[in-house]
């Protein structure tokens, strides 16, 4: 009996820089009153009615994009204010490919959901803990798909349709998932960290976008020489946005 058994991570990152800098800005005091305000404008803040919201600056100075080297400064226009909170989602933690029979391929899918409203772009990667592996340390290896002019990489996509290509990959479909899956044919072996491989962009944009939605169909196929015994790995997901 072959089982196998994929444990999914679920990480989100948002990175922070900080600096220490002199700052500056003009006192606005006298002897009867003092003001204090985040930025100097005319008519900022938040806005509602009954059929909308609105977040504005208006009349700031020197608004815009600034940077130089170490640093990038955005100034008004809401940069940071986003509309869409940054949320990454996966449907199924826990995948079981079940008892393989060889030279029949298995497949199961789990599906990742992201909510973006930033102004920089976000990116969802992807890497292995290891190969898929029994505690004896039997490996099914990792896909090359059909090989010749279809053998993939951990960063191209190629065709996998052959009975007797064995391996274990992975497909992607649905928004933002990069462009070389084009079909439900197409795969990719996953980025091994034991191997010093780098984690594999598996959805990004620079849109604002609600419920961003693609799905991961994981695949294995094994050969009749294969070792019985329960296989499992370690799928880390790493969902990072920018402003």
């Amino acid at each position: 009996m072959k089982k196998i058994i994929i444990f999914i991570f679920l990480f989100l990152t948002t990175p922070y820089v900080l600096r220490s800098t002199p700052s500056f800005a003009v006192p606005m005091d006298s002897s009867r009153f003092k003001m204090e305000s985040a930025n100097v404008e005319i008519a900022g803040g938040n806005k509602t009615s009954t059929s909308y919201k609105l977040a504005d600056t208006v009349g700031q100075l020197a608004a815009g994009q600034y940077s130089s080297t170490g640093y990038v400064v955005k100034a008004g226009f809401q940069y940071l204010h986003s509309i869409i909170p940054f949320r990454f989602s996966i449907s199924n933690t826990n995948i079981n490919l079940g008892t393989l029979v060889p030279s029949t391929p298995s497949t199961a899918t789990t599906n990742l959901a992201v909510y973006f409203g930033g102004a920089g772009q976000y990116q969802v990667t992807a890497i292995e803990e290891g190969p898929l592996k029994t505690q004896s340390s039997n490996v099914i290896p990792d896909t090359t798909c059909d090989g010749g002019l279809n053998t993939c990489s951990e960063t191209t996509a190629k065709v996998w349709a052959s009975s007797s290509a064995y391996g274990f990959g992975y497909g992607m479909s649905g928004n933002d998932v990069p462009a070389d899956f084009i079909d439900g044919t197409y795969f990719r072996p996953f980025p091994d960290r034991t191997a010093s491989e780098a984690p594999a962009t598996v959805m990004t944009s620079v849109n604002v976008g609600k419920n961003r939605q693609s799905t991961v169909t994981f695949k294995t196929n094994i050969s009749p020489i294969q070792p019985a015994g329960s296989y499992q790995t370690v799928i880390n997901f790493v969902a990072t946005p920018s402003y």
